[in-house]
């Protein structure tokens, strides 16, 4: 399938970037991309026309168009969960007709938003009080797609905050949730559980000390804990009131329910209108996707632009660097979103796949990974594509002056990837500074070899709706990426191991089981673990 854009690249990766533009003038152009106030530059890589149409040859060689089709109108193509994939469902406030099982679903997910806008206004007007009154502090305890979505957008969009403070609480380890209840009043304070089945170790673990925490504080249960999650049953047996649980079928995956109940926390805190107007994002993006020529769609251009540094230039990460303090945990988002969709070893027959799938996804918002791991990204022998985005305007308007930089360092580093500075450019810089064999020296330290890529996505300013954008590009960028590497970007039977192994070993660990079997490695460590706690229980 990759075989001709291999022998493209062959022949291409010897060029430099910036040379493309001396010979096509309409470069910038051509490999741009706007959409509605988004403009997405990917013309800083070194994909020429030629390569551009072989990658578009490769949606419809893998019939992404017939793909699209089929999860848009909810066919299982999580096969080996024989589930559909329809949270683009969760934003359509058209209320177009969406099917499942010949049954439309709009209404119920409609009906669904409308409690969850309900229960907001209560709480945010102070209709719907804790034991000490006006609710001011809400706690999301959840792990993995129940927390990274969530409070990523309500850190995103804290300009729009007039709501209840919110906290998030993932890790198990009893620190994370010490820290974030430590200063809270439990008499009003909101618990928000969010696990689709109500088993998930960690955030049963934390949600059982963070109800422990509330009674022996004063709260009431009753009307200060909710669930975010379609086990009735288990919700019931914790205490929680069928009306105080907002569900969400089984075709919507944990990494793509940010949309749905799994918002809450983000609708409690910039209220229903802008929560709708997040929703919108999304749909354009749905609407976009659908009726736009592959060239000029820009999740699948993305993508393409993924696939051919990764499948194709054998670039094995990808940075995302957000010049955006507000999207300072969208890499981790993406993370999850990209590595536990994409990171596959077999087909969707189950065939060993031939090639990598995901790509390793990390990243931090600038200008602070300049100072951290740009040295990496100019002068290490890896090349690592970097993906920049930037508002244009910020809302603090009378640090005009903070913002101007912080766009010329987003675009500088971007230029600078890309050109580099050369053994000749360098020794005119450092010669009046240095002379004979220092200056040869320093011209070695000092050199960079530049034709690094990366693309650029600029925007107005961070609203609820552009970030509804981002991020359903984003998802849509995951799903073409699958379709073209024939992987199921929508099960993660990888995480599910350790898991299974980390039930048995918690018992061997808090003494009540004994450890057989094992091997001698982690019966190693088990016994250092053992005699370490045995020590401080028999000194303390």
């Amino acid at each position: 399938m990759f075989s001709a854009l291999k022998s493209h690249w062959f022949q291409l990766r010897s060029q430099k970037i910036i040379d493309l533009f001396g010979s096509d003038t309409e470069r910038v152009k051509n490999f741009s991309i706007r959409f509605n106030d988004l403009y997405f530059d990917y013309s800083k890589t070194l994909i020429d026309p030629i390569a551009k149409k072989l990658l578009i040859d490769l949606c419809e060689s893998t019939n992404l168009k017939g793909a699209s089709e089929s999860m848009l109108v909810g066919d299982p193509i999580n096969s080996t969960e024989n589930r559909a994939v329809l949270h683009s469902a969760l934003r359509n406030l058209n209320a177009t007709p969406i099917y499942f099982d010949r049954a439309n679903i709009m209404p119920s997910v409609l009906d669904t938003l409308g409690s969850m806008e309900h229960f907001a206004n209560n709480v945010r007007n102070g209709s719907w009080c804790g034991s000490g009154g006006k609710i001011s502090e809400i706690v999301n305890i959840g792990i993995g797609g129940s927390d990274l979505g969530p409070s990523m957008a309500t850190s995103a969009l804290s300009p729009y905050h007039d709501g209840p403070r919110c906290h998030f609480v993932s890790n198990i380890d009893g620190a994370h949730i010490t820290e974030q209840l430590r200063n809270l009043n439990p008499r009003k304070t909101l618990l928000i559980i969010s696990s689709k089945t109500f088993t998930t170790i960690e955030t049963m673990t934390n949600a059982i000390t963070a109800k422990n925490w509330l009674l022996a504080g004063g709260g009431d249960p009753a009307r200060q804990i909710v669930a975010i999650s379609s086990a009735l049953s288990r919700t019931a047996d914790f205490g929680i009131p069928d009306n105080l649980v907002f569900g969400f079928a089984n075709w919507v995956g944990g990494r793509f329910s940010l949309w749905g109940p799994t918002g809450l926390p983000l609708m409690l805190a910039i209220g229903p209108e802008d929560f709708r107007s997040f929703l919108r994002g999304g749909y354009e993006v749905d609407q976009h996707f659908k009726s736009t020529d592959w060239s000029h769609n820009l999740p699948v251009m993305l993508a393409l632009v993924g696939i051919w540094h990764h499948q194709i230039c054998d670039f094995c990460t990808r940075a995302i660097l957000p010049y955006d303090q507000r999207l300072a945990l969208l890499p981790s988002y993406l993370q999850q979103l990209e590595m536990e969709s994409n990171g596959k070893g077999v087909t969707k027959t189950g065939n060993n796949l031939e090639y990598p799938a995901g790509p390793i996804v990390w990243g931090a918002p600038g200008t602070n990974g300049q100072h951290a791991f740009f040295q990496l990204l100019h002068q290490g022998k890896q090349i690592v594509p970097c993906e920049f985005m930037v508002a244009i305007n910020s809302h603090e308007a009378e640090l005009s002056h903070h913002h101007h930089l912080l766009i010329a360092n987003c675009l500088a580093q971007s230029e600078a990837l890309m050109l580099g500075c050369d053994k000749r450019q360098t020794e005119e810089h450092l010669v009046n500074e240095f002379l004979g064999k220092e200056l040869a020296f320093q011209v070695s330290h000092r050199t960079f070899s530049g034709n690094r890529p990366s693309t650029t996505l600029i925007y107005p300013k961070l609203t609820p709706k552009l970030l509804g954008n981002i991020i359903a590009i984003y998802e849509y960028r995951v799903f073409v990426e699958g379709i073209i590497l024939n992987i199921n970007s929508f099960d993660q039977w990888g995480v599910e191991l350790g898991k299974k192994l980390a039930l048995q070993l918690s018992k061997i660990i808090s003494g009540q089981e004994i450890s057989t079997g094992r091997d001698p490695s982690t019966q190693a460590l088990i016994d250092f673990v053992r005699q370490h706690q045995i020590d401080k229980e028999s000194t303390g």
